[in-house]
Formats: structure tokens, C-alpha cells, sequence
């Protein structure tokens, strides 16, 4: 598999939001199960907005973050959006999504692999991300590990009132 990666624009918007919604679907069932209806619909009443508006958010063009568009053979694959504070010298990894025809197949370590060296070459000391410990999030964590990243431990609780 040829794997190219650019830098992406704000007309790649429009492709990416439902990429991001096949890629972040089995996420979302995964924190059904996890939380309960009761509170799955409480914290994500509508997650494909939330999740539209979100990527629309972040993949817009700022000066301190960049996105990144992997393509296969010319067709969007996955994603990734990485922001910079040169203040504190850290990257902050703050979206990744792969194509779930694409999963698996090494894209979301290439992504990550490409946005540490250009962390590094912006002056950052430290590259960041967070993801969830839930079954659903498992591939993103993988990928994560493979790029070299060290797990911290963190929980968050929620209850139903």
C-alpha cells in the first residue's frame, strides 16, 4: 500500500467529516455499552453533530495547528490534526481518523510518525494525546504505541442523577 501524506487545506473539510463519522462510529457503540443508555444519551445526545462540528472546528486553518490528509492511490484515507505551543515546546495530537476500509493497514502510525518529525523539527520538546480506554478506542491506542508514545493511566467517572 503507497501511502502519501500532505498537508491539508480547508477544502478537504468536506471529505473528512464523513470519513471521521465511519471511522468514529464504532467508537460511539463502544461508549454505549460502556456507560448504559441512560448515560450514553445523557453525555452523547448527538454525537455525529458534535463529531461534525468538531472536525469542522479543528481541520479549519490556524496558524498553530496543522492538518494532515493521508491518501491511498489518491483517495482519503485517514487524517490527523496536530496542534503546536511553542511556549511550552509541545505538540498535542488533537484528532486522528482512519477510513475503516483503511484500518489496520499501518495509515495511523504513518500519520503519527509524519506529525512527530514535524513537531520536532518546530522545536517541541514533548508530543501529547489523549484517547479512551474503552474497547472502541483500541486501534487508536495501537497506533499511538507503535509511533512511541507512553500510556498514562487516567480515569473518568459519570453517573446518571
Amino acid at each position: 500500500m503507497d501511502i502519501q501524506i500532505r498537508t491539508g487545506s480547508d477544502e478537504d473539510i468536506a471529505e473528512l467529516v464523513p470519513l471521521s463519522l465511519l471511522a468514529w462510529e464504532p467508537v460511539f457503540d463502544s461508549f454505549r455499552q460502556v456507560m448504559g443508555p441512560e448515560i450514553y444519551t445523557i453525555v452523547f445526545p448527538e454525537w455525529q453533530a458534535t463529531q461534525k462540528e468538531t472536525v469542522e472546528t479543528y481541520c479549519a486553518a490556524r496558524e498553530d495547528r496543522t492538518l494532515l490528509i493521508a491518501e491511498v492511490d489518491g483517495k482519503l484515507a485517514g487524517f490527523l490534526v496536530y496542534e503546536l505551543n511553542h511556549k511550552d515546546k509541545t505538540g498535542v495530537v488533537q484528532l486522528l481518523a482512519v477510513h475503516p476500509h483503511y484500518q489496520n493497514g499501518g495509515i495511523g502510525t504513518e500519520l503519527n510518525d509524519f506529525a512527530l518529525v514535524k513537531m520536532k523539527e518546530s522545536g517541541m520538546k514533548l508530543a501529547s494525546v489523549s484517547t479512551g480506554g474503552d474497547p472502541g478506542h483500541a486501534p487508536a491506542r495501537r497506533a499511538y504505541e507503535k509511533a512511541g508514545y507512553t500510556a498514562i493511566p487516567q480515569v473518568w467517572y459519570c453517573k446518571a442523577l
